[in-house]
């Protein structure tokens, strides 16, 4: 790779321990949001990285 640095997670998140319930349930709009985001990559459903990526967005 000519200069492109990618980040990589240490470990990664399914691997993690779940976080001390800091987290809630996400909304209707993110609900939609990643479930968008997996359609558009041919899966039937959401996966944990999808939901995640729907939280922070």
């Amino acid at each position: 790779m000519d200069g492109i640095k990618t980040r990589q997670a240490k470990t990664p998140p399914w691997k993690k321990k779940n976080p001390r319930k800091t987290h809630g349930k996400l909304t209707p709009a993110q609900r939609e949001k990643a479930e968008a985001r997996a359609k558009k990559a041919g899966r039937p459903y959401p996966n944990l990285i999808d939901n995640m990526w729907a939280a922070q967005h």
